[in-house]
């Protein structure tokens, strides 16, 4: 599904969140930089726009891998890298699975999933993962949709189950790709009982960020 929807994936999502994606990765980014880490996974990584936003965010000395399952979303992110500057540049891509990373035990201190984690196949399983590659210390930072205020449930799922299909249909040619991604998007669990799942993972001082009316929220857990 994500294969064929990769060449218009980044325009789908500017459309579809009025441009709020720039300001949900920068609230990301505040929360990351101020840890300082030096080795960072984003994992899901897609067409790459958190891990530039790494790139530009961390300190030019700062390890960024940038990992995901679909190889046409890499390649997305590999044609934007070849026109971007030195820091970007240095961001390495590769492919992988997030149920079984191809990567060391601590091998990191931070690893980022960005409107990803929902479309593990074993949640659970993806979680250990992030927490068996993180160095004592680490932390995981999970930006993920949520579930909305009671009040503006209503709106919010007319829009996702009614108006995002029929739109990104017209955008990428792909309706059905994203009626499935709101399917995951309602299924998904609300942030206190995702709190609990990072803590059956594993993590500790686990804390969240509701934003835009709860329908996002982003999750630090520390290794």
């Amino acid at each position: 599904m994500f294969s064929r929807i990769a060449g218009r994936y980044d325009l789908a999502n500017r459309l579809l969140s009025g441009g709020m994606d720039l300001w949900w990765r920068r609230c990301l980014m505040q929360v990351v930089r101020s840890a300082r880490p030096r080795r960072v996974l984003d994992l899901a990584t897609g067409s790459g726009d958190v891990a530039f936003s790494l790139a530009h965010s961390l300190s030019a000395e700062t390890e960024i891998t940038g990992l995901d399952f679909c190889q046409p979303m890499l390649d997305q992110a590999i044609a934007k890298q070849k026109n971007s500057d030195s820091r970007a540049a240095k961001i390495r891509f590769r492919q992988g699975d997030g149920l079984n990373l191809p990567c060391a035990d601590a091998s990191f201190d931070a690893v980022t999933v960005s409107f990803g984690l929902r479309n593990m196949a074993d949640r659970d399983r993806a979680l250990r993962e992030m927490r068996r590659v993180l160095a004592p210390g680490g932390r995981v930072h999970v930006l993920e949709f949520s579930q909305p205020q009671p009040w503006f449930a209503p709106i919010y799922y007319f829009y996702t189950r009614r108006i995002l299909p029929t739109v990104a249909g017209w955008v990428t040619g792909d309706r059905d790709a994203y009626a499935y991604l709101n399917a995951t998007i309602a299924a998904y669990p609300g942030h206190e009982a995702m709190s609990e799942e990072l803590l059956r993972a594993g993590f500790r001082e686990v804390r969240v960020t509701r934003m835009t009316l709860g329908i996002v929220a982003l999750h630090v857990g520390v290794a």
